[in-house]
């Protein structure tokens, strides 16, 4: 066995996912994410752009979001 073949990832990783491919991943639909972004990310008065792309590491604040909402455990920060 090669040692090309030993580091070869399991998981192909992609570099952005589109908004539609964040909603299927998070399991919600797009309004929910955009609902999300908006109560965490815009929040300061400023406009969520149209067509958002995101990361690995977006989708994983985004889920921690998304399963913290109603917790009354988590403290939040307050809204700009």
């Amino acid at each position: 066995m090669g040692l090309s073949k030993m580091t070869k990832s399991l998981n192909t990783v992609k570099e952005c996912y589109s908004e539609a491919e964040a909603a299927a991943y998070l399991n919600i639909s797009v309004g929910h994410l955009h609902s999300l972004l908006d109560q965490h990310v815009f929040n300061d008065g400023t406009h969520r752009p149209a067509d958002l792309t995101f990361s690995e590491p977006d989708l994983l604040v985004l889920g921690f979001w998304m399963k913290t909402q109603n917790n009354p455990k988590i403290i939040r920060m307050p809204r700009r």
